[in-house]
């Protein structure tokens, strides 16, 4: 008997079919544990149905919201080394090719008559799972898709909000003034502000340096300028680190609008979403504010919205008076959220939601840009012919997966001058006292990585380049676990302390001893060490942690072409975080793959919504 049979006979798995799939590693423990529990509920015996229960579980760890039926089989089924329950093959003789998977049709059939599977017309929660033509979901998720899709067309079909168009447009063509730099283009910030103040929803959707949170602090003067009292703001994003992002750059743009809008705005502040929200202790998934509680603000803004899950969106809009106006700001080219979901892709996707989409790039310049463009829209050709053109600003080179810093590689030395640098200067920062001047260091270049493990993870450059700087830069992690400089990630939340998976710190020198510093708006948070529950040392991260950050100078550890999460969002997110420097250390083969193939998140919202 097989390891994997006997760990599954120790959990009493009475499916063969399961077992196989399991072995062969599609399956996690997790997958067959909740299948074969809701095939004991009502004593469904078809092993093709618990199949479906156990593979639509596993999607949703992979950031699907339901299953097709029809195309599971080719999906690529590998495990997604970026989900840790994910199934491990343990016997190469059962691998992928050797699976037999049920006939599509009958696995239909056979689902739609199960005493588990209710339709899409069935009372809600009347069953644990629902089938909606061949998308197969699990109650709960299929119930919050429906909750968007019901809230986003009651607001985008209701009543528009009241507006003095006089006032408008005086203010419109005062705070919008044209500009040379558009070459004739239309004024899309303008166009988004003027919707968004005639609407109860816009979604505001551009890539990194387009203008969307100068729009938003001109939409925001916009409204404030209107007859009638001033509306109560809200300004929100999915991390901690995001939030402060959002506040600081609102803050610059507000800087530069006339005396006036700048006393009518006051100070500007953001939060998270879960922290609008009212997180209640003990729930996962349920906030104080509702519907029956709902927010009290007349405009909520929320930006990073491709980090925003189904779940959360879900109790976001339910949270959101129907009368208030919601902005959803956000990159639909990015990663999707890490839970399930891909709601800002969806939503601008579809004929019923008003976006408007900001292209003029008013930050970057050269080759960065025109690399992020070619990502996006699918051209690999011109990515290629980019990153080997000899640019100063964007360079390929190749990587060994067994060589280390310090090889003499050209791009890997590279590599090594700048975690050199950034080091030494968050150290000396945080020697002096200086939080925000070590924040910045530690974020002025960023080492990504697509998987977690193996040659080419964040945990085998992580550790390597700690030992690459306690040999290179003397005394450098020499004072304890939290030495000085020490570059800090969060990896679970915590609502007490204002943290956030995903948020970025460094270990600094303060009056009252060593201090955690993570990046607000107004000044960094600091924590003593020993109140943080979950940090880990930050040299290399995934590339979906790097999501709502910006660095100056990015390096891009490329996996080989057949990983399964080589993805061209994954490649436009890693390139569109630097400013003034990509680096990718891998192979032509690699950026072809990752360009020609969008990820594939299955969801029914933007069928349902168009």
């Amino acid at each position: 008997m097989s390891a994997a049979s006997l760990e599954l006979s120790a959990v009493r798995v009475r499916s063969a079919l399961l077992e196989r799939f399991h072995t062969a590693g599609v399956l996690g423990l997790a997958d067959v544990h909740t299948a074969e529990a809701l095939g004991r509920m009502v004593r469904e015996r078809d092993e093709r149905v618990l199949l479906a229960a156990a593979l639509t579980v596993r999607a949703l760890r992979n950031g699907s919201v339901c299953l097709d039926l029809t195309t599971a089989s080719d999906v690529a089924l590998a495990e997604d080394e970026a989900v840790p329950a994910g199934g491990v093959a343990t016997d190469p003789a059962l691998g992928l090719e050797a699976l037999e998977w049920p006939e599509p049709a009958g696995w239909l059939e056979a689902c739609r008559e199960s005493p588990l599977v209710a339709g899409a017309d069935a009372p809600p929660a009347e069953r644990p799972l629902r089938l909606a033509g061949t998308l197969l979901y699990l109650e709960r998720y299929w119930q919050q898709e429906e909750s968007v899709r019901t809230q986003l067309e009651a607001r985008t079909q209701g009543s528009p909000p009241g507006v003095d168009d006089a006032a408008l447009f005086r203010d419109l063509d005062r705070l919008f003034p044209p500009s040379a730099a558009l070459h004739g283009e239309p004024d899309h910030q303008r166009e988004a502000a003027e919707s968004s103040a005639r609407r109860r929803v816009t979604v505001l959707a551009g890539g990194p340096g387009t203008g969307k949170t100068t729009t938003v602090a001109r939409l925001l003067a916009l409204l404030n300028a209107q007859p009638g009292p001033a509306p109560r703001v809200a300004l929100a994003a999915p991390t901690g680190k995001a939030a402060a992002r959002l506040a600081e750059a609102v803050r610059e743009a507000a800087a530069r609008l006339p005396e006036q809008d700048r006393a009518r705005l006051g100070a500007l502040d953001a939060s998270t979403v879960h922290r609008l929200l009212g997180w209640r202790p003990g729930s996962k998934s349920r906030f104080r504010h509702d519907a029956a509680n709902p927010l009290p603000h007349d405009v909520v803004v929320v930006d990073e919205m491709s980090m925003v899950s189904l779940t959360l969106m879900a109790r976001l809009l339910e949270a959101v008076r129907p009368d208030a106006r919601l902005v959803l700001v956000g990159d639909p080219d990015q990663l999707s959220s890490v839970e399930a979901g891909a709601v800002l892709a969806d939503i601008t996707g579809t004929a019923n939601a008003s976006v408007v989409r900001l292209t003029h790039n008013w930050r970057f310049e050269g080759t960065i840009a025109q690399l992020a463009d070619a990502v996006r829209t699918g051209d690999a050709d011109r990515a290629v012919a980019l990153l080997t053109s000899g640019a100063t600003d964007v360079t390929l080179a190749p990587l060994d997966a067994g060589a280390g810093l310090g090889a003499g590689a050209p791009g890997l030395d590279e590599l090594a001058q700048r975690l050199s640098a950034s080091a030494d200067d968050a150290r000396r920062a945080a020697a002096a006292g200086d939080a925000a001047a070590a924040l910045r260091a530690v974020e002025a270049h960023r080492l990504l990585c697509a998987h977690r493990r193996g040659p080419y993870g964040v945990n085998r450059w992580n550790l390597e380049v700690e030992q690459w700087l306690a040999r290179t830069l003397p005394g450098y992690a020499a004072d304890g676990e939290f030495y000085l400089g020490r570059p800090l990630l969060v990896t679970a939340n915590d609502k007490d302390l204002d943290l956030w998976n995903g948020d970025t710190g460094v270990v600094t020198r303060t009056d009252a001893g060593l201090r955690a510093a993570f990046a607000r708006a107004e000044r960094p948070l600091l924590y003593p060490p020993a109140r943080l529950d979950a940090v880990s040392t930050v040299h290399a991260m995934t590339v979906h942690k790097a999501q709502g950050s910006q660095f100056a100078a990015v390096t891009l550890v490329l996996p080989p072409p057949e990983s399964p999460l080589l993805t061209r969002e994954l490649l436009y997110t890693a390139v569109s975080r630097a400013t003034t420097r990509v680096l990718l250390l891998g192979s032509e083969d690699a950026v072809r793959q990752a360009v020609s193939r969008p990820a594939n998140r299955a969801s029914g919202l933007r069928q349902r919504m168009g």
